[in-house]
């Protein structure tokens, strides 16, 4: 298949990239666009890219208050990659990954810290889940939403969680003596599963920042952050696979037609917000009180002599989010192996993989140290640069939802370059959450009839009958994530198929979505 070269805008060239009604962005960054000619480019995420690259502006702004501010003189965003489901979000835009030098650009991940994909793949067959579905429909309820969920841990357990990702659950599980959850906590299985684990799941961090009432007591205790979802467009999937594309490479990984895999969307919810919110009161502190701060509120985090304190708070308070962030999708993992095995019985439930799209990488591009960061993108290695890992032969799994209720991709990175080895994390919205709410419900009426949809409130329950309030918040909740509120991921797969950034592995579709 012939490969599309992507487009880019740099210092020498002034190109229109179209939107709405057409925009233009100027920037001295070189900016390499994969978007599919099929799919719209709105203007406010054009913008939001242009208003984020002024960053750049702050840092000669800052080197010129004081030289010594970044030890890099040549600090600066280098380079910026556009995935194909590109499209506004809060500050950034979905879709963007930036490569900097000389700094961090925190806020350029987001405060949901380490928001990531984990798949499994299971020996079930659809219709032993569909004939039994009213049950596990039960279960999951129970246990993700009624109080079911019991994952009671120590305070150790939890500092060790923080700390130092799965390993420090590996290294701490024993202590809560196979209560609730941890029933289905197989240290072997967990041993082997942190190689199919992005970096094994594992952030090493010196201290733990603002969460000594997360930590909780010494004994054991339950609380309400671990395994949980979350909002938005976070889910928990039960998949069938529709289809295989890449016969060799789905054999490898354990996929054939008809099997039922699980598929968790979601990152580290509330403790990602606290990091968040840490992270940015530090950079407004040590920005200069003389100066004008940004118009963009972005604030760079120097890689230098001076700001060695910040920096190690700074990556303290990231790695405890995504350590959490990774043992959320192990817990929600556990909890739906629970709600469906008191069903079935006892089931193959091998990790595929789990992966962040929003985070922060330090990485060497030709030669040169600097700082990947991912927003809404997905790492897209190939086979080469996943040498030493179960993917050595295959190139890095990527998972790329479609919306709720649609198909879904895996596919296998191909480590696009120009791309900064990225890819997309799903199709992107059409409309806005309040534009999603107002769609007529006939179309929303149509959609509940066709697919299983799991979340905290069970419209069939007799008390809610005459509860008109609540149903119509369940509706409104549903709406805002239905599929017709995303664009077709169609063109946004063929995008990666024609850029050489991932080839399509297989193809899934939902049996029940969970939502939070």
């Amino acid at each position: 298949m012939s490969m599309k070269a992507a487009f880019s805008i740099d210092k020498k060239e002034r190109m229109f990239l179209k939107g709405d009604k057409g925009g233009l962005l100027l920037s001295n960054t070189p900016i390499k666009y994969f978007i599919n000619p099929e799919v719209k480019v709105e203007n406010n995420a054009v913008e939001e890219l242009h208003r984020l690259l002024e960053v750049n502006e702050t840092i000669e702004t800052l080197q010129k208050h004081s030289p010594d501010y970044f030890d890099d003189p040549n600090t600066g965003v280098l380079e910026v990659a556009i995935t194909p489901d590109f499209h506004k979000g809060s500050g950034i835009p979905v879709g963007t990954t930036l490569f900097t030098r000389g700094f961090v650009l925190p806020q350029a991940i987001g405060n949901d810290i380490n928001c990531g994909m984990r798949l499994y793949v299971t020996d079930l067959h659809e219709e032993q889940i569909r004939t039994n579905l009213d049950a596990i429909e039960r279960n999951v309820r129970h246990v993700f939403f009624e109080g079911g969920r019991n994952i009671p841990m120590t305070r150790q357990m939890r500092e060790k969680m923080f700390k130092e990702g799965l390993i420090g659950i590996l290294d701490s599980h024993k202590e809560a003596n196979g209560e609730g959850i941890w029933r289905y906590y197989n240290e072997k299985q967990q041993e082997l599963d942190l190689n199919h684990v992005n970096k094994m799941g594992s952030f090493i961090a010196e201290s733990t920042i603002g969460l000594d009432d997360f930590l909780g007591p010494t004994e054991l205790s339950r609380d309400a952050q671990i395994g949980s979802l979350g909002g938005g467009n976070h889910f928990f999937e039960i998949q069938v696979v529709k289809k295989v594309h890449k016969g060799s490479i789905a054999s490898q990984w354990g996929l054939k037609e008809g099997q039922v895999v699980l598929m968790i969307h979601t990152g580290s919810v509330s403790i990602g917000y606290n990091s968040g919110a840490w992270i940015k009161e530090m950079l407004k502190k040590m920005y200069p009180t003389s100066l004008k701060h940004p118009d963009n509120g972005m604030y760079p985090l120097p890689l230098s002599e001076r700001s060695l304190p910040q920096w190690k708070m700074f990556w303290s308070l990231l790695h405890n989010a995504a350590n959490f962030a990774f043992a959320n999708r192990l817990m929600l993992g556990l909890m739906m192996y629970k709600s469906i095995s008191d069903v079935l019985g006892d089931f193959e439930h091998r990790l595929l993989y789990d992966a962040p799209h929003n985070y922060l990488w330090e990485e060497q591009l030709e030669q040169v140290g600097g700082f990947l960061h991912r927003k809404g993108s997905c790492t897209a290695k190939s086979a080469e640069q996943m040498m030493g890992t179960p993917f050595q032969y295959t190139g890095e799994p990527v998972f790329i939802p479609g919306s709720m209720g649609s198909h879904s991709f895996i596919l296998a990175g191909l480590g696009n370059r120009d791309s900064l080895f990225s890819a997309s994390h799903g199709a992107g919205r059409a409309l806005s959450r309040g534009d999603a709410v107002k769609v007529d419900d006939d179309r929303f009426r149509e959609f509940l009839a066709n697919f299983r949809v799991i979340n905290p409130i069970d419209p069939k329950r007799a008390d809610l009958r005459g509860r008109s309030d609540i149903l119509k918040k369940w509706e409104e909740e549903l709406k805002k994530e239905a599929p017709y509120a995303y664009k077709d991921i169609t063109p946004v797969i063929q995008s990666h198929v024609d850029h050489g950034m991932a080839e399509i592995v297989a193809e899934v579709a939902p049996i029940a979505t969970v939502k939070g």
